[in-house]
């Protein structure tokens, strides 16, 4: 009888170590799957954020274009020969000069 016991109690010490390996595995998928949920969660709020950075770059872009197209205008505006030749006349009180004041170097 002892024999017996002995190899219900080798049986059971085996089969307790067999759980114990099966719920280790088991812990150590679920920290595998857990790991790998939020590495997929943090790379979808990552690539969300940079959707949103994305967006207001090309808005600042957009900004910027016009505002550059403003400046050419005015640019255009003020080198106008039209605008000189007015400022010239009425603020500096510039005229052509006559032909005889007029002197060509070669």
């Amino acid at each position: 009888m002892e024999a017996v016991e002995v190899l219900k109690q080798t049986a059971r010490q085996e089969e307790k170590s067999q759980n114990e390996v099966g719920y280790s595995t088991w812990i150590f998928i679920a920290s595998i799957l857990m790991a790998v949920a939020l590495i997929y969660v943090w790379s979808h709020i990552h690539m969300t954020e940079l959707e949103y950075q994305i967006a207001r770059e090309l808005s600042g872009r957009e900004q910027l274009t016009e505002e550059q197209a403003k400046l050419k205008v005015e640019l255009a505006t003020l080198k106008s020969p039209q605008r000189i030749e007015t400022i010239a006349r009425e603020k500096l009180s510039m005229v052509y000069p006559d032909r005889e004041q007029v002197i060509s170097i070669k």
